[in-house]
């Protein structure tokens, strides 16, 4: 699939998640279903644009002066897809699977960039309700800590100390371009896609079969050391999993 049919597909899916309130998982896998030509490369890079635009809607929004699935979906594409304005003008040219061609009014704010005027939250990319409690947390690094946030995130891994050296795994998953943590003792880092590129399926791997590894922040990770436990015993951990009890 060529970049403007990677868009519109992004709009379809984007617009069962806003306008249909659908989760974006069973939207996408939906999307997936019914259009069974689009290979696996093609259902990568699509994601990558339905969760970046998801991650950056505010700013996007803002930029492109329009909330539509259209406007959202044209408006991340350059970063998600690491092309130029231009590109992404050349890809949005109304021809077969491509969307219409762009209004003077949506070139013009793929080129714009957003200034202090914009309020901080849209910048940041927060919830408008959440930028005071944010913001007192933060103070003048709220938008730079809502970007960072909005940023595709790389994947660490808990070594299983029992089974496996943090070497040993380290070997595995070179092709991964994994790398230690620079504070956990057990963490392996992976960086996060670019682009429309891929994050490997790191379960499919041996030696996740084996054991060798979870996947865990390294945060996460240093709170369970910093706890001191040792052999017999007995830790409570009360967290929030994948993350589903934090949102």
């Amino acid at each position: 699939m060529k970049a403007g049919a990677r868009i519109q597909a992004a709009i379809e899916i984007l617009g069962d998640i806003l306008d249909r309130h659908r989760p974006a998982p069973m939207a996408l896998a939906d999307w997936g279903r019914s259009h069974r030509f689009a290979g696996s490369g093609d259902r990568a890079a699509i994601g990558n644009l339905v969760y970046d635009t998801l991650r950056r809607k505010a700013s996007v929004a803002a930029r492109m002066e329009a909330d539509t699935p259209r406007a959202l979906a044209i408006g991340a594409a350059a970063e998600a897809f690491g092309l130029t304005p231009a590109e992404v003008m050349a890809a949005v040219d109304g021809s077969a699977h491509a969307p219409e061609s762009l209004s003077s009014q949506e070139a013009a704010a793929l080129e714009r960039v957003l200034g202090d005027e914009t309020p901080a939250w849209m910048r940041a990319d927060v919830p408008d309700w959440l930028a005071p409690s944010l913001t007192r947390a933060f103070g003048e690094d709220l938008v730079a800590e809502g970007q960072a946030l909005a940023r595709r995130a790389p994947i660490d891994l808990r070594v299983n100390a029992l089974k496996a050296t943090r070497d040993r795994v380290l070997k595995a998953l070179e092709r991964f371009e994994a790398a230690p943590t620079p504070f956990s003792p057990l963490g392996i880092r992976m960086p996060a896609p670019t682009g429309a590129g891929r994050s490997p399926n790191i379960e499919a791997e041996a030696g996740h079969g084996k054991g060798w590894y979870e996947v865990q922040d390294e945060g996460s990770q240093i709170a369970a050391l910093l706890t001191g436990a040792g052999p017999r015993m007995q830790v409570a951990d009360v967290c929030a999993g994948a993350g589903g009890k934090t949102l």
